[in-house]
């Protein structure tokens, strides 16, 4: 009789017990924010691990033109990330809620000339587009806060002739981001 009684509760406890899905998310929408910066993303799931991640947000930087400026002009990036490490963390139980594994991506990042928030009102930021491979790691930190971590080395090029650029004057770029975000 007890092994009979243990059984079907083994049972009903395994039809209860939710297996913890080794995709991505569909969607998640959230907003981030840096040393250098503030974002708002979308990741979209393409398939089982890769996702399409689009942003809006303004990057910051400081200038030195005598003295110490700090600058915000916008940008707009798109970064397919495969996230390579899900199904690991599921076979060890851990969590993998709103993405939380490590990636690869391409970040392909433009920032327009359309306006400069700056303490200075001679600063300007040329337009220019960065494309990066990266690494990173995102983490949650309970069910809605999260950070990452990347960082990735590849080329920046510059359209401002009006500043003193040439036309499309490129140079090496390292990008390390370091963020703390919300997801919606």
């Amino acid at each position: 009789m007890k092994n009979k009684i243990t059984i079907i509760l083994f049972c009903a406890f395994v039809s209860f017990t939710k297996a913890q899905n080794s995709n991505i998310e569909k969607s998640i929408i959230g907003i981030q924010a840096g040393f250098l910066g503030a974002w708002i993303y979308n990741e979209l799931r393409l398939n089982d691990k890769i996702a399409l991640r689009t942003e809006f947000g303004l990057n910051s930087g400081f200038g030195d033109n005598g003295k110490v400026e700090l600058i915000f002009a916008p940008t707009l990036a798109i970064e397919p990330r495969l996230y390579y490490n899900i199904n690991k963390r599921v076979k060890k139980g851990k969590e993998i809620r709103n993405n939380n594994a490590n990636f690869f991506a391409l970040t392909a990042r433009y920032n327009p000339d359309w306006f400069v928030i700056s303490n200075n009102k001679d600063n300007d930021v040329p337009s220019q587009i960065l494309i990066v491979p990266k690494w990173g790691m995102k983490r949650n930190i309970n069910k809605h806060f999260n950070y990452e971590l990347g960082i990735g080395l590849g080329i920046r090029s510059y359209f401002g002739k009006k500043i003193g650029f040439n036309n499309k004057a490129s140079e090496a770029a390292a990008v390390l981001h370091i963020r703390i975000g919300y997801d919606f």
